[in-house]
């Protein structure tokens, strides 16, 4: 099915899609529950928005996901997007020091389309992936990001690519991960975010502080059919509290813009 959109994306509009996209959610939404009831509570209880506004922003929030997905297939399929980046100075002053540095995405926006834009010069950029992702999406990533100086790091559940991440900042490159999910450890830095207290993962924090290397925070918003937004974001601070809670900070400012484009289906804060 995947490769069938691929091929299809190679030939269409992306309104086309997109209007498909329009009557799907309610039947996505309907069966996939859970992560309806977590985006419903999301928009209640941190939003503080009425019932009836809260179930709009839930369609709307499943609506711009599909949109987002549809992108990344489209972007394999050859389809070109507009990216207006804001602080490319600051990524353009670490990628071309000697010393490496930590660049951290969220499930907001489209983090995926950055390593088509925000192209690194002197350095390799290693990304931490998912790894249970399909052989469609895998060979195309890596297809695309070849071409852009970026490689691959599947999670493993023997933790293997902690040793690669790390091997990569001795090299003196970029290292990119999630900075708002938990990927197989239980260690947790817990940060004040939209109100309430949430757990972030302590890796990226952890290894920040341990290397004493610069963190960006990169996110990659949608603002049209096929333009984005990219905003770069230098973190503050030295240890891994202060920096989790400046990424925690930086990320509700975005979500606080885009609150449509946050994509974590589940309780964030239990």
């Amino acid at each position: 099915m995947q490769k069938t959109l691929i091929r299809w994306f190679r030939h269409t509009t992306l309104l086309i899609p997109y209007w498909c996209m329009g009557w799907i959610v309610p039947f996505y939404m309907l069966f996939r529950h859970k992560g309806y009831i977590a985006s419903y509570r999301l928009y209640r209880h941190r939003f503080h928005k009425n019932p009836l506004k809260a179930f709009g922003y839930v369609y709307a929030n499943h609506f711009r996901f599909g949109q987002v997905i549809v992108d990344r297939f489209a972007a394999y399929a050859g389809h070109q997007f507009h990216f207006e980046v804001e602080g490319q100075n600051l990524f353009d002053k670490l990628e071309s020091a000697e010393e490496s540095f930590l660049q951290l995405s969220s499930h907001i926006g489209n983090y995926e389309l950055a390593g088509y834009s925000l192209k690194p010069r002197h350095k390799v950029l290693h990304a931490l992936v998912f790894g249970g992702e399909t052989e469609t999406v895998m060979a195309s990533r890596a297809q695309m990001f070849a071409q852009h100086g970026v490689k691959m790091v599947p999670v493993r559940r023997d933790m293997s690519h902690v040793f690669a991440l790390n091997e990569a900042l001795r090299e003196g490159n970029i290292v990119s991960m999630p900075g708002d999910r938990i990927f197989g450890s239980p260690r947790s830095i817990s940060c004040t975010f939209l109100g309430a207290v949430a757990q972030f993962p302590m890796g990226p924090f952890a290894m920040a502080e341990q290397r004493r290397i610069p963190v960006l925070s990169i996110f990659v918003m949608k603002t049209g059919v096929k333009s984005y937004k990219i905003y770069v974001r230098r973190l503050s601070g030295t240890d891994k509290q202060s920096l989790c809670q400046s990424f925690a900070t930086e990320l509700e400012n975005i979500v606080k813009q885009y609150p449509t484009q946050w994509f974590n289906f589940y309780d964030f804060w239990t």
